[in-house]
């Protein structure tokens, strides 16, 4: 028994001392401490240093110590981890191979944060790039700033390929045979790319502009990629327009405009006379001139003029533009035109007009039906009670007629027929 465990023991003993890759069992713990120990310094680092950063940036007027600040954060707070592995790796003090892929592991780590920080730092300091819109539009400064980003990345990761013994040009001249093949199954994705640069080149809009591309969308942009624009419609929902349809379709970019246009047709009665006419043009154009509102026609073309008779209406066309380009001021602007056009056609004793048709009939025809006459409301009778009055309807008639008929034959005391005398009275 005693045996046994000596040999158990001896065994523990063995392995604790080979470990992992010849490195012994109590050196990995050791190095796995150090490891966490970086690890919980890097907390308190991010707590003291890093916030006391973000504090003092704060104070400050600038904006760009706090975006740099940010943005370098992630990459300041990877540098400690970097470190205890250096530290552990150092510790263990691995040999022949092993040793040279910790090397490189180490290498390529600070390859990684050195270019962590350097991509990260594009962001904050691209206003480098906002003189260029002088030359350049901001779509372009955009993609600029988006092409420094993958060259940042493009060259570190060539540079983490070389140390691990890969070579880049093989790879880029592969890349360029495979990039032949693929340029003519992604013609379309060329041709979109292409045409971004055209667009963005000709500055035919910019992000906010209100436009409309015709048969496709209109709204105002909000991106310009690389492959597609983002167009946002009026009623919130996103579009992405293929760059190419945009080269190729017409584009009105509304947002360009210097003023905007109000065209309208008024129409007024045909009662109304010239003088009022002339009262109704003068008034509304008496509001247009001198308005700081309105252009002048100095500026633009602004006509308000008696234009045409119409079917139902004699039309005066108003044509003027506002300073203003925004839709709410120039709906305010409209709102105000209304209510004035509105107080001088009624000031003028006119009103307006609206489509209407005036029928003439010169005769109705004789074997015409008799219209009906509907019972008064609540005149409800019986149908005994109906009979009756139609009889006493017709007994009424015949009686008259009879009497009527007595005093044509019965003379006048003058010698001149009753009749003759009634017929004289009722003609006084």
């Amino acid at each position: 028994m005693t045996e046994n465990i000596e040999e158990f023991w001896t065994l523990v003993v063995d392995i604790w001392t080979r470990g992992f890759m010849g490195v012994e069992i109590g050196r990995l713990l050791i190095a796995l401490g150090i490891i966490v120990g970086f690890l919980i310094f890097r907390h308190f680092f991010t707590l003291i240093v890093m916030n006391r950063l973000h504090r003092w940036a704060e104070g400050t007027e600038s904006k760009l110590d706090d975006e740099a600040i940010e943005a370098l954060a992630p990459p300041i707070r990877f540098i400690p981890l970097v470190i205890g592995i250096f530290v552990a790796v150092g510790y263990l003090d691995f040999h022949d191979g092993i040793g040279e892929i910790a090397d490189n592991i180490l290498r390529s780590l600070v390859v990684f944060t050195i270019f962590w920080l350097l991509f990260s730092a594009v962001g904050p300091f691209s206003f480098v790039f906002t003189k260029l819109e002088k030359v350049f539009t901001r779509p372009m400064v955009e993609w600029l700033v988006k092409a420094t980003k993958i060259g940042i990345a493009f060259i570190g990761g060539a540079i983490i390929l070389e140390l691990w013994g890969i070579e880049v040009g093989p790879i880029l001249a592969g890349a360029g045979l495979l990039g032949v093949a693929v340029a003519l199954g992604a013609q379309d994705l060329f041709k979109n790319l292409i045409a971004g640069i055209l667009v963005i080149a000709e500055k035919r809009f910019q992000p906010g502009d209100w436009v409309r591309v015709d048969g496709v969308v209109e709204g105002t942009v909000e991106t310009i990629g690389f492959r597609s624009t983002r167009v946002r419609r009026f009623d919130k929902a996103p579009v992405y327009v293929p760059n190419a349809k945009l080269s190729d379709n017409a584009v009105t970019n509304f947002s360009e405009m210097t003023h905007r246009r109000i065209f309208w047709i008024i129409g007024v009665e045909y009662r109304t006379t010239v003088e009022q006419l002339r009262e109704i043009r003068d008034g509304i154009e008496g509001h247009i001139i001198d308005n700081p509102d309105y252009a002048q026609p100095s500026e633009v073309s602004t006509f308000v003029r008696i234009d045409s008779f119409n079917d139902s209406s004699i039309d005066i066309m108003l044509y003027c533009f506002t300073r203003t380009t925004n839709w709410g001021e120039w709906l305010q602007i409209k709102e105000k035109l209304a209510y004035h056009i509105m107080d001088v056609v009624q000031g003028a004793g006119a009103g307006f007009a609206f489509p209407s048709q005036s029928l003439y009939v010169e005769a109705l025809p004789d074997d015409r039906p008799e219209t009906f006459v509907p019972p008064e409301d609540g005149a409800e009778t019986s149908g005994g009670e109906r009979r009756q009055s139609d009889e006493q309807r017709r007994s009424g008639s015949g009686q008259g007629r009879k009497e009527a008929a007595e005093l044509n034959e019965k003379p006048g005391p003058d010698g001149e027929d009753d009749g003759q005398a009634a017929g004289g009275k009722e003609g006084e």
